[in-house]
């Protein structure tokens, strides 16, 4: 095996806190950058160049290989090991996780959803503040699955980097028949204008600087957070607020409305890339 220098550091900071994120150790990270750099390599040449305990070494090279990132050739002796391309891992990682989600899922709502139903009754406040990005896209997917008839959405600019995580759930309620619609900003991306004009009525407009989600004009959230033009508190978290206040929904959407007659319908632009509202 030809050593590489460092062949564990040869990933930046940011790779090795992604690699962490995604469930490996710090040896089994070492182990893996040093085989992508010395393939077919047996044990003993990944531990002394990963700097893995020779101790430690078969084990690390068999999680790697239960996880999905290493493959080892067994015929020869000693037996030899190769690193799997990072797209074949990372497709691994996400059907391992989406199965552990998906129990742990219908775990958690078998044992919890019967004591929380028991206090559902109890009076609860008419406006929900939500705080922080994944918190908020959570409450409005929620929102958009509980929809029956008709979905409102209104994107501004600052949240166009995160439009694309909605459209799972638009493309639920679209094919249960809902009504969609949404208002998007004219700077928003060409390829998520084309995914969400084949899911909802499209219309864009300059110059908006809130956004929200109505659901059969009796459910809302105000989106505040997001770039600079959104609202946070005194931690720096984006924040939303959520409401079932039937007039404030109904207001919301009367001005829905106002802003959809004023806005450019996008099956009569010109051209595919939104660039100006008409006067």
């Amino acid at each position: 095996m030809a050593s590489s220098e460092n062949s564990y550091n040869a990933g930046s900071d940011k790779t090795r806190r992604v690699l962490q994120d995604l469930g490996l150790t710090d040896y089994e990270i070492k182990v893996y950058l040093a085989l992508l750099d010395n393939p077919a390599s047996q044990a003993s040449d990944v531990s002394r160049v990963a700097e893995v305990p020779v101790s430690k070494i078969y084990e690390v090279l068999a999680n790697l290989e239960k996880k999905g990132w290493v493959e080892s050739q067994q015929s020869t002796r000693p037996a030899r090991y190769y690193p799997k391309s990072p797209s074949t891992a990372l497709q691994a990682v996400r059907i391992r996780q989406e199965r552990e989600l998906k129990s742990n899922e219908e775990y958690l709502l078998q044992e919890l959803m019967p004591r929380y139903s028991k206090k559902e009754t109890q009076e609860k406040p008419e406006i929900w503040i939500v705080r922080g990005e994944y918190n908020i896209l959570a409450k409005v997917q929620e929102t958009i699955d509980r929809c029956k008839k008709e979905i409102l959405v209104v994107v501004p600019s600052a949240l166009n980097d995160v439009i694309d995580l909605v459209i799972p759930a638009l493309t639920e309620v679209k094919n249960s028949g809902v009504s969609v619609r949404m208002l998007l900003s004219v700077q928003v991306n060409k390829d998520s204008l084309r995914k969400l004009a084949s899911l909802s009525q499209v219309r864009l407009k300059e110059n908006m600087f809130g956004g929200g989600v109505i659901s059969d004009a009796r459910e809302i959230i105000l989106l505040l957070g997001g770039g600079n033009e959104g609202v946070v508190d005194p931690s720096g978290s984006a924040l939303a607020i959520w409401s079932d206040h039937a007039g404030l929904a109904s207001f919301a959407r009367s001005y829905f409305e106002f802003l959809w007659t004023e806005a450019i319908p996008f099956s009569e632009r010109e051209t595919e890339q939104p660039t100006a509202a008409r006067a």
